[in-house]
């Protein structure tokens, strides 16, 4: 297991419904017994519909929820998970959540102090960055997230859904940043609808459906499955 640094065995994720009625409490079953392998500088896409269950399976690779069941295999490495301004609090400018959020990241206070003003450049949020974060836009929430978590030293990072949001050029340039940081050894596992994005980007993908891995098929052979499945709805 030695370039493995994820490996996932049967796991299951059950969300928790409580009726109206409290001893008739309900269960949905968000993943059914997943299996998935994750190899150092791998760069692997999930798809799949909304509501197929892949961000609750980027949360479990992150180590933010655990599963009901199954194992986890986690190698001794630090992981990012960008998310649409996840982490933010909402009273405190973009400035401070820079801050806070690089601390929350592994970064100590000198390394984010040393980094403030690029990260502040790549997001692109100008006088704003003084503002709380309530008042921004998502795409301005999205574009301060990824540039925090761009600026943070990791081994692997896991995206989910941040590059698809923002005009074409801030989504040019995540591109750009990403495949630097692919080419630089670094894992990616990438949550996204954008299918061009993921047969560029990604080594392999995992298809989620109702909350079920499909069969593991070569790239362009998954994306065309996908997009099959796509037009039946």
């Amino acid at each position: 297991m030695k370039d493995i640094i994820f490996d996932l065995k049967n796991i299951g994720m059950c969300y928790r419904k409580t009726a109206s009625l409290p001893w008739k409490s309900t269960g949905f079953w968000a993943l059914h017994d997943i299996s998935l392998t994750i190899r150092f500088g791998e760069t692997i896409g999930i798809i799949g519909r909304n509501g197929a269950g892949k961000t609750t399976l980027l949360k479990i690779i992150a180590g933010i929820i655990m599963p009901d069941t199954g194992t986890i295999y986690s190698a001794d490495i630090t992981t990012t998970m960008l998310s649409l301004g996840a982490g933010f609090d909402d009273r405190l400018t973009g400035r401070q959540n820079i801050f806070l959020n690089g601390l929350l990241l592994g970064m100590d206070k000198n390394q984010v102090s040393g980094r403030v003003d690029q990260i502040i450049e790549l997001a692109e949020v100008g006088q704003f960055i003084d503002e709380p974060v309530k008042n921004y836009s998502k795409g301005m929430r999205a574009r301060l997230g990824f540039s925090i978590a761009h600026n943070v030293d990791t081994d692997a990072i896991l995206i989910d859904e941040a590059l698809a949001v923002g005009d074409q050029a801030f989504k040019d340039k995540t591109s750009k940043l990403i495949k630097e940081k692919i080419k630089s050894d670094r894992t990616v596992v990438l949550v996204s609808h954008n299918m061009r994005q993921i047969k560029e980007l990604c080594d392999r993908i995992i298809q989620i459906e109702n909350g079920f891995a499909l069969e593991e098929l070569p790239v362009e052979d998954s994306i065309e499955r996908y997009l099959k499945t796509q037009k039946k709805d």
